[in-house]
């Protein structure tokens, strides 16, 4: 394989333009495949006074599929260096340079590179953690889950393990089929949408890789530990993509912690500092072996939490949140043809019927749905 230039940035002006600790070695523009796509690059960041065997936190950027970057890196702003985390950021390709599953090829192959060179800078190779948001918070689901699915695994570095050891999903989507069948999100449905350019077609007429795209397909006893956030005003991706996956995590018996954030939207108003300290203890405590802090569960949990979001924080106004029609609920879930929908009945997740159920009378009529939700 030939030898890769790594670009150190190590003057201190050059590092506090990047808001990153003086000392700090900026790895950037690494290729992680060998005269690959432009795009098929991650930069990493190692901290001054990094010690041997620091363990690993990856963020894959949002965007759709179809746009965004890995210069805007969380795990940067949150301080994870000063933490003694070593931090990498990749770009993948997007729909536009090709459709699923190329996407996920490249989260993992980003990842065998990364295991094969860590003992070069120091970094525990049996110590990665993921995180995402929105499409990258879907791409980090299915890293979780497809960590030993070797038809992802494509290109260099096959001696090298693409999974991972603890995963953190900001409001991604999940079953691409239901997400556009879902009420208030049917342009998800199109062709045209972000889920249909990266499936290459309507979702429903794309069932074969709109099931290899989904993370609960490929779910494992073995998969590692889930931190999955979403707020329950999103207007882009409904909450019942994450109740979907945190289900199937916890009937697998895999650790997964779901947080909701309540009146939060897609990513906006989310209560920082509460949401920063969740995600670092789930971090220690699964790469670094921490006991401190909030309790977590040994196996599992599956109850949600709800975090309050404080009150003017960006919370979507109620004209702007997705409007759920009773007629077409009604046409596609009332089997019996009585005007109403009973659980039993009710396809969706336990905890959206709940949630849909505003008089809390055990089935869906009309009056449930009189106000904007």
């Amino acid at each position: 394989m030939k030898s890769v230039v790594l670009f150190f940035f190590a003057t201190t002006s050059a590092l506090l333009a990047q808001n990153l600790p003086s000392g700090t070695k900026a790895l950037r523009d690494v290729a992680y495949v060998t005269d690959g796509h432009e795009r098929q690059r991650l930069d990493l960041y190692l901290p001054e006074d990094g010690k041997k065997l620091m363990p690993l936190l990856i963020w894959i950027h949002g965007g759709g599929w179809q746009s965004g970057s890995k210069a805007g890196c969380p795990f940067l702003r949150q301080g994870y260096l000063q933490k003694g985390y070593a931090v990498a950021s990749l770009d993948y390709r997007l729909t536009g340079d090709a459709p699923f599953p190329a996407q996920i090829e490249d989260c993992k192959a980003a990842i065998r590179w990364l295991r094969a060179h860590a003992g070069e800078y120091g970094i525990n190779p049996d110590a990665f953690g993921v995180g995402g948001s929105s499409a990258g918070g879907h791409l980090v689901a299915l890293v979780g889950t497809a960590g030993k699915v070797k038809a992802f695994d494509v290109g260099e570095n096959l001696d090298q393990s693409s999974a991972v050891q603890a995963v953190y999903d900001l409001f991604g989507p999940t079953d691409l089929i239901q997400f556009g069948q879902t009420p208030g999100y049917e342009s998800h449905a199109r062709a045209d949408s972000p889920e249909g350019k990266l499936l290459g077609g309507a979702p429903a007429e794309r069932v074969e890789q709109a099931t290899r795209a989904n993370p609960i397909t490929h779910i494992t006893p073995d998969d590692p530990p889930y931190f999955i956030v979403h707020g329950d005003a999103d207007p882009t991706v409904p909450i019942q993509q994450s109740e979907l996956l945190h289900a199937a995590l916890v009937k697998a018996g895999i650790p997964s912690r779901f947080t909701t954030i309540k009146g939060g939207g897609h990513g906006k108003g989310f209560p920082g500092e509460p949401l920063a300290a969740l995600a670092a203890e789930f971090f220690d405590r699964h790469l670094k072996g921490s006991t401190e802090g909030t309790p977590w569960p040994a196996v599992m949990t599956s109850e949600m939490e709800a975090v309050e979001m404080p009150e003017g924080a960006g919370r979507p106004a109620a004209g702007n949140r997705p409007k759920i029609s009773f007629d077409v609920v009604l046409r596609r879930e009332d089997a019996n043809q009585d005007g109403k929908i009973s659980r039993e009945e009710f396809k969706g997740p336990p905890p959206l019927f709940d949630r849909l159920d505003k008089d809390k009378n055990g089935e869906l009529t009309k009056s449930d749905f009189d106000e904007v939700r």
